[in-house]
């Protein structure tokens, strides 16, 4: 594997780039790259068209919680943001305060819009706070919680976002943030694809400060990935094994699912059912044992997520993953130039993992 520096995955976007409001389902444009770097520019409702029968679709099935709260301080009411990140034990969560500095042990918190009190109980890094409710919060965050649209959507969230915001797919309630790969499907386009013989699974990935925690350290081999719960059923784990054994290919909705079914997969490529807390980064010169294709969006310049893909733009070697690396970054710009939409309400990839079967034949033609 070769050594990479944070900076050889930089690059320009202008901020009017960066989607604001989302598209309707399945009405986003999807840049295809193909195994060799070639590109297409299709449609997300092209995937019928694109994918194969016998290929099947793993998706990631976790729910966004409305997980932003707004709170006061006792006794001077000085207000704090936020963000909660992950239930340790009845009533403890573990929360992002913005700001903290003041929120020592001890600290009373009053939930603006509904009956939650928390004590401040320990003081951790970057901003955290170990929190005890005099409730369950669940059902209350549904009430008063906000959704946790990310930063770069320069907006209050909206009573719209609450839908929009969650994928079709969602039923295990956990992440901070959506899946945005599955937003673009649709029941209309999940029925194009099973009448083409796509099948889809689901795996569960809460997605955490993990995914998207920034890299800042020079070189990338030092960066540390947080933990995040995954599950594989059993379900998924067979129809995966039936996908390979019958030459389908395995492709993944989102990031999230790669790392889940890569952190799942054995020595000999066999996905096994389970369940743990990954820290899998992966880089260039990763060997992928499960994953042939990902439908992504287009990610942060110098992000864990676009090195992650473009690792599966790779060859192991260093000029091969080098030449990876280059095919998405050159696609990046040639989405830029084209106008597409980046982020999380923004437009989608297609990307085959370098050395898999083509799919050239089924790119070629233009929408």
């Amino acid at each position: 594997m070769d050594t990479w520096l944070t900076s050889e995955f930089d690059y320009n976007l202008p901020e009017s780039a960066i989607a604001q409001q989302p598209l309707d389902r399945g009405c986003s444009r999807m840049l295809v790259v193909d195994a060799v770097g070639a590109a297409r520019h299709r449609t997300v409702a092209d995937l019928p068209e694109i994918l194969q029968s016998g290929d099947l679709l793993v998706v990631n099935d976790t729910r966004v919680i409305p997980a932003r709260v707004f709170a006061r301080r006792r006794p001077n009411g000085g207000r704090v943001e936020l963000l909660m990140l992950e239930k340790h034990a009845s009533r403890i969560w573990e929360a992002l305060a913005k700001p903290a500095r003041r929120l020592r042990p001890g600290t009373v918190l009053e939930i603006e819009g509904c009956d939650l009190v928390a004590e401040v109980r320990a003081v951790g890094e970057d901003g955290r706070r170990h929190l005890r409710f005099n409730l369950e919060i669940e059902s209350h965050l549904e009430r008063c919680g906000h959704v946790p649209l990310p930063p770069y959507i320069r907006r209050a969230d909206e009573v719209d976002d609450r839908t929009r915001y969650q994928t079709i797919f969602a039923r295990q309630p956990g992440a901070i943030a959506a899946p945005t790969a599955g937003l673009h499907f649709s029941p209309d386009l999940l029925t194009a694809l099973a009448d083409r013989g796509v099948e889809h699974s689901a795996v569960t990935l809460h997605v955490g400060l993990g995914t998207f925690r920034p890299v800042k350290v020079d070189q990338i081999e030092d960066h540390e990935m947080e933990a995040e719960r995954y599950w594989v059923s059993e379900a998924t784990a067979t129809a995966i094994r039936r996908t390979r054994n019958a030459g389908g290919r395995v492709v993944a909705v989102g990031t999230t699912v790669v790392r889940t079914l890569e952190s799942a997969a054995r020595e000999h490529g066999e996905v096994e059912a389970g369940s743990g807390r990954t820290e899998l980064f992966i880089t260039p010169g990763f060997a992928f044992r499960a994953v042939d294709a990902l439908i992504t969006n287009f990610h942060l310049p110098r992000s864990t997520l676009l090195m992650l893909v473009s690792a599966l733009a790779s060859r192991p070697g260093a000029a091969d993953e080098r030449a990876g690396r280059d095919r998405i970054l050159t696609a990046y710009r040639e989405a830029v130039s084209a106008g597409y939409r980046f982020y999380s309400y923004g437009d989608a990839m297609f990307v085959q993992r370098a050395g898999s079967r083509s799919l050239t034949r089924c790119i070629s033609s233009s929408p």
